[in-house]
């Protein structure tokens, strides 16, 4: 029987090949149980960006339909993401004096003078085709001196280095057009892979300086934590869909052909004595089936996966900072269940330390939502349960919502150093 005093949070994953919807209670011991899930093929995307918000639309609403029934509840809202080419991230510094009446002097500093430094660092010129999706603090100094809780230190200045990030402001009202027209609330949008890091990553992890990388059919997205916050994004724009397409480019079959010998035969790494597999490929346009062998397929798929893998590496070398991995790499995303994946990851980073991003078990009957490919969608149940505003079945919300700019995980970071 389902408790009528919990709360109700739904997380909804707009991906290019699927959209996948997760619902959860929260019960009032704060307890997470999952009810229901759903995943629907997915229309009208293309490498992550909405081109067809009707086609979209009628998949949002059978996905959450389907998962309402195995849930028993009806929606009324719902937590989504975004990710791919739409976000860009800008590195900013907010400095601002620890009085909080102007003066040069030594004081204590407060909550107050932590927020003023936030919003000083997101005080930057956003070009009108963006806005700000989140800002996300990475370390405080006082005076210079690094301080993991600024709060009761003693100081004249304060600083704050932040991550912001950006949003296309048309991809935001393309997600925000579909889910109305699917008669659903749009509660907040979060970055794809900061929902999949919550749900897959230890604390550990995040603090030791990890990497998650999201392999998506329409794109390959990458967050590299450290000291629990994250210091660089970026999205390779390869996913599963160029892997099929190289499949039928090659062995001259349509996509949905090849689309489908991946699922059944693929694999990115072969153990031994799989080489002389059979593959049996389709007849096409009345021709009769062929056969070919594993190890042809594999060497198609290989290539394509390790270059996406090669690029990503190269961004986060170059770019993030990070000058030692003393973490982990785990593989989200539907591209995370290819068989091979992990021993692949673990060959072009040159470490063992890689690993499949699983969820943690949070009940209901079906458990599929264990798997990488719901990362991000049960990663926005867990970053926004305790966003005490939303019911998710009963609330109502005024129709002017005010994106929040920063997720539940760093709202929680914030009290934990207060």
């Amino acid at each position: 029987m389902r408790n009528i005093l919990a709360r109700t949070i739904v997380g909804l994953d707009i991906g290019t090949c699927w959209i996948r919807t997760v619902i959860a209670e929260i019960n009032a011991n704060d307890e997470i149980e999952i009810i229901g899930i759903s995943k629907k093929p997915s229309q009208g995307v293309r490498n992550g960006i909405i081109v067809n918000i009707d086609a979209t639309k009628n998949v949002i609403k059978e996905t959450i339909e389907a998962a309402e029934i195995s849930a028993g509840t009806t929606v009324v809202e719902v937590y989504t993401s975004i990710g791919g080419s739409q976000v860009t991230s800008l590195p900013s510094t907010g400095v601002v004096g620890a009085d909080p009446k102007g003066g040069n002097r030594e004081v204590e500093i407060k909550m107050e003078a932590k927020k003023r430094a936030l919003d000083c660092a997101q005080a930057v010129s956003i070009p009108l085709n963006e806005i700000l999706l989140h800002i996300l603090p990475q370390e405080y100094l006082v005076d210079g001196r690094e301080y993991a809780n600024p709060i009761g230190i003693k100081g004249v200045r304060l600083e704050v280095k932040t991550l912001l990030l950006k949003v296309s402001t048309s991809a935001y009202a393309n997600i925000n057009e579909c889910i109305m027209r699917a008669e659903y609330q749009l509660r907040r949008i979060t970055l794809k892979t900061l929902a999949a890091a919550y749900a897959t990553l230890r604390e550990d992890e995040r603090d030791l300086g990890s990497i998650l990388i999201d392999l998506g059919g329409g794109s390959t997205d990458v967050i590299v934590l450290n000291k629990d916050a994250p210091v660089f994004t970026t999205s390779i724009p390869a996913g599963g869909n160029r892997v099929t397409n190289d499949i039928s480019e090659v062995m001259g079959v349509p996509f949905s052909v090849a689309e489908e010998l991946k699922i059944k035969y693929g694999t990115c790494w072969l153990n031994e004595g799989e080489e002389n597999e059979e593959v049996i490929i389709p007849g096409v346009g009345g021709l009769p089936p062929e056969l070919t062998n594993k190890a042809a397929l594999s060497e198609i798929i290989t290539a394509r996966v390790e270059e996406i893998l090669v690029s990503a590496k190269k961004e986060v070398v170059r770019h993030s900072g990070l000058t030692e991995l003393r973490g982990t790499i785990v593989l989200t995303g539907g591209g995370a269940l290819m068989p091979g994946i992990e021993t692949l990851a673990q060959e072009v980073w040159k470490t063992t330390a890689v690993r499949i991003g699983c969820c943690a078990d949070f009940g209901g009957a079906d458990d599929s939502y264990r798997n990488a490919d719901f990362a991000t969608a049960v990663g926005l149940v867990l970053d926004n349960k305790n966003d005490d505003s939303s019911a998710a079945v009963s609330h109502k919300v005024s129709k002017k919502q005010k994106q929040d700019s920063k997720p539940s995980w760093f709202k929680n970071l914030l009290k934990k150093i207060n």
